[in-house]
């Protein structure tokens, strides 16, 4: 198991936000958490990012492990630099006054030797849109090309794990699919994938397995095929 999440209670200063969820990740899976908007989802993947307060909850009780180990203690940048685990926030949270080859560059920071030149190739590979705007000004791009360029500065940190909170807010219906073929295409080449989704049909028809959140608390659970094919879930998110 790559990373569990047991009886989680967290929130902001005394107001709890999460009640004692749990819930795992195996490695080489896409797991998606989907449910209303202040259901939790994004606080659980701040939980596990660790970052600094106060953008992130308070952990009240609980644990997260990674490979079996506790992170509760893990500072934020040790989360990107050795666990190789990643955040795209919602609403990207570029560096707008850089250019697009100034932020993939930044996100480097934590590595040490080769194969950054590499990843940069892959990057512009999978969005040849950023390519062509590598010298722009990442304030200048579309919403979609700035979601691109979110998931590609993550990408550059070489992790093995990302956690994409809202990816297809405001994105159009044909960017929304194509970042969700690449996010299944990345899977195939062995990220672990965690996603945050509101859009809950397309989250279901990529992920392998899906947990439901509701006010904090963890509602359902099940592969993807089950949770699409439960008439509560069904209704309550997938518009049927």
């Amino acid at each position: 198991m790559l990373l569990e999440v047991e009886n989680l209670y967290a929130g902001y200063g005394k107001i709890e936000a999460l009640h004692g969820i749990s819930f795992h990740v195996n490695e080489g899976e896409i797991v998606t958490l989907i449910g209303a908007n202040g259901a939790g989802k994004s606080t659980t993947l701040k939980a596990i990012m660790r970052l600094t307060p106060p953008e992130s909850p308070t952990v009240f009780s609980g644990d997260i492990r990674f490979k079996g180990k506790s992170i509760l203690k893990t500072e934020a940048h040790n989360i990107v630099a050795h666990l190789k685990m990643d955040l795209v926030p919602e609403g990207r949270h570029i560096f707008g006054n850089l250019t697009v080859h100034e932020n993939l560059k930044l996100a480097t920071w934590t590595r040490k030797g080769s194969g950054i030149e590499k990843d940069m190739d892959r990057v512009f590979d999978l969005f040849p849109r950023l390519k062509e705007r590598m010298h722009q000004r990442s304030d200048t791009l579309s919403g979609g090309e700035q979601q691109m360029l979110a998931v590609g500065r993550a990408l550059m940190t070489d992790c093995s794990v990302i956690l994409l909170d809202e990816p297809s807010m405001g994105l159009s219906p044909l960017l929304m699919y194509d970042m969700f073929r690449t996010f299944k295409k990345l899977n195939s080449e062995g990220l672990t994938v965690i996603v945050v989704e509101q859009n809950a049909r397309l989250a279901l028809q990529v992920a392998d397995r899906g947990y439901v959140l509701d006010t904090g608390a963890i509602v359902a659970q099940g592969t993807a095929a089950e949770l699409a094919d439960t008439p509560e879930i069904k209704a309550a998110y997938l518009g049927a």
